[in-house]
This record gives structure tokens, C-alpha cells and sequence, in this order.
């Protein structure tokens, strides 16, 4: 098979991108996660709780409910149709660090669920931390200057 009938059919077997509608989802989709977590803060606020105080709490709520979602399989079927606009907000974190868990919840509590749990979500985890002491190493020493 020469390289231009290789393309060909690599051509035929790829589906077409639907690039528009799948933007048009991922914004939806991140703006509705987004909207409900500021219909959170708001009540948190509502009933009494300072700015910070609510952010806090409604990360917690937010959390919870990307990973109470991913654990009833929810989660996964509206991240098939929104893509990225499930992974920016704080709920795709929930997400991928429940999803490891429970694959590999059949291994066992200690070496399955505990030890894969941050698969994912641990490098993430590391290079945030690291990069932020880069960041702070760097400012302390611009602020000496």
C-alpha cells in the first residue's frame, strides 16, 4: 500500500469533525457547571456565610458532586458530549480522581482504590504545588531586587 492510498483510506475510516458543535457543547455544558456553582455560593452567601467562607464550602459541594456523579455514571455520559467543558471546572477534578477508583476498586481497598485513586489526578496535584513554589521562589526574589 503505497502512502497516498494509505491516506485515502485513513481518510474514509476517520470521522468528520464537527469542531463547531462540539464547542458550542463544551461552553454550554462548563457554563452550566459554572452557573450552578455560583447558584451555590449565592445560597451559601444567602444564608449568612462571608465570601470566603462560601467559595470554600462551595468548592466542598462541588466536589462532592462531580464525584458522587461520576460514581452513579453520570458524569461520564455528559463528558462524552461536552468534552472539555466538563474538565475546566473544579468537578473535573472530582472526575478524574473518582474514575481511576472505581476501576480498579477490584483490586482492593489498599491496592486498588487507595493506590490508584491519584493516577490521574496526582501529577496534576505535583506539578500545581511545584510550579506555585517556582512561582513564589521567583517573586521572593524579584521583590528583594
Amino acid at each position: 500500500m503505497t502512502k497516498q492510498e494509505y491516506q485515502k483510506y485513513i481518510e474514509k475510516k476517520t470521522p468528520n469533525s464537527h469542531l463547531f458543535k462540539d464547542l458550542c457543547f463544551a461552553f454550554i455544558i462548563g457554563g452550566i457547571i459554572c452557573c450552578i456553582g455560583q447558584l451555590i455560593i449565592d445560597g451559601f452567601k444567602a444564608w449568612g456565610l462571608d465570601k470566603e467562607t462560601a467559595s470554600s464550602a462551595t468548592s466542598v459541594v462541588m466536589v462532592f458532586l462531580g464525584a458522587f456523579f461520576t460514581g452513579i455514571g453520570v458524569y461520564d455520559k455528559i463528558a462524552k458530549r461536552a468534552g472539555a467543558g466538563t474538565i475546566v471546572p473544579i468537578t473535573g477534578f472530582a472526575n478524574s480522581v473518582v474514575s481511576p477508583a472505581m476501576e480498579f476498586k477490584s483490586e482492593g481497598l489498599v491496592l486498588g482504590l487507595a493506590a490508584k485513586m491519584f493516577i490521574i489526578a496526582g501529577p496534576v496535584i505535583v506539578y500545581g504545588i511545584l510550579s506555585s513554589v517556582i512561582v513564589g521562589i521567583i517573586y521572593y526574589i524579584i521583590s528583594l531586587l
